[in-house]
């Protein structure tokens, strides 16, 4: 009887030992999946963190300029899963505007975002990788930071400061300016204390008059108050937000002096080259993302602006006489000279420069330039479209 019983329940006995081994097999395929998983994505398991700071040389969110900034840092905070956070600061925040790149050089912070012809004291050759007069325009730029060997030349400048640059934005060209005056000829300018930067400003002082490095957010007080008589900034969208309509009559264009303006982000190197190389490659292309993201919103934004200023808010808008600025390109070649006989850098990089945007010339002529004028040559009497 015992034994009969015990045939009985040997089917069932074996099917719960098959049951039990495929419950186990298929936990031993789920572990080496997880392990393999874990090797993959490396340091997300570890759960290693990165707090930077960013100072900028902006006015906290500033349209454009600061919020592309915040842009990166918000790009970088996503595609990292949260790893690597960035805290960004305004201008005077931790350290004033003109502060940015000693505080990131030294390590005090991790990273900035600015214009590098602002460092023109520390490395005349900076300058380049911002805008020069009568130089590149954005489409210009980026093909020689990319693909022309502009960038390996930037970090090279930038070496001895501990510094890695990347370029973050570009303003696309900008306007010449806001004047409290008419310029009919080059004598209009000698005597005006102007906000102008970079080459251009020792250029305007060639011409007679006297350059000012201000910063953005004191620009409006300073032209309330006199203490320079004319400014340039960016283009209408910013320049409508700052309101520089309240303070000046007239805006100038072409911008002469900043025809395709680079924005840089500075990172400490060391603090660079201590991040996992993934975290080095999403600040390096969230860095490239924000670079065209720049331009797009200024193309997009640029023309309401300059018809907000001149319909609603009564701004006459004039371009620059062809003497005037036949005169200042005249000026620029004599700068570019006199600068590069004093400091081989920077003639090293004005070759490099000067070399792919005669180039990029050839090029535009018959395409850019040709295009831009048929399109206008050909528009409708009448367009469904303002």
């Amino acid at each position: 009887m015992s034994t009969t019983r015990r045939f009985q329940f040997t089917p069932i006995v074996i099917l719960a030992l098959i049951a039990l081994c495929v419950a186990l097999f298929a936990a031993l395929v789920m572990s080496k999946a997880d392990q393999g998983k874990a090797q993959a994505t490396g340091p997300a398991v570890s759960g290693q963190q990165y707090q930077w700071r960013m100072v900028t040389t902006w006015p906290k969110n500033f349209p454009g300029l600061g919020t592309t900034a915040e842009k990166f840092a918000s790009i970088v905070g996503e595609m990292s899963g949260g790893r690597l956070t960035i805290h960004v600061h305004g201008a005077g925040e931790i350290v004033p505007a003109m502060g940015v790149f000693d505080a990131v050089s030294s390590g005090s912070v991790e990273v900035g975002h600015g214009g590098a012809y602002y460092w023109r004291g520390k490395a005349p050759a900076s300058q380049f990788f911002t805008t020069v007069p009568f130089g590149m325009n954005a489409q210009e730029m980026n093909g020689w930071l990319f693909h022309g060997g502009g960038l390996e030349l930037w970090r090279e400048v930038y070496e001895p400061f501990n510094l890695l640059p990347f370029p973050s934005g570009n303003t696309g060209i900008q306007m010449a300016g806001w004047f409290n005056k008419e310029i009919n000829t080059l004598d209009d300018l000698r005597g005006l204390k102007m906000r102008i930067p970079g080459l251009a400003g020792e250029v305007f002082n060639r011409a007679g008059g006297t350059s000012v490095n201000i910063p953005g957010g004191e620009l409006y007080t300073a032209m309330q108050t006199g203490v320079i008589d004319a400014a340039e900034w960016v283009g209408p969208a910013n320049d409508l937000a700052f309101g520089f309509h309240q303070v000046a009559k007239y805006y100038y264009y072409p911008g002469w002096h900043e025809p395709g303006s680079t924005m840089e982000l500075i990172v400490n190197k060391s603090a660079f080259e201590s991040l996992p190389e993934d975290l080095q490659a999403i600040v390096t292309y969230a860095a490239r993302a924000s670079n065209q993201d720049m331009l797009d919103q200024y193309t997009a934004t640029n023309n309401a602006a300059l018809q907000a200023l001149v319909n609603d808010h009564g701004v006459e808008l004039r371009r620059l006489p062809d003497e005037v600025l036949q005169e200042l390109r005249r000026i620029t070649e004599q700068v570019f000279i006199e600068q590069a006989e004093q400091d081989a850098m920077f003639a090293k990089v004005w070759e490099s420069y000067k070399s792919f945007q005669a180039k990029a010339a050839a090029w535009h002529k018959v395409s850019e330039q040709t295009y831009y004028k048929v399109r206008e040559e050909t528009a409708p009497a009448n367009p469904s479209q303002p």
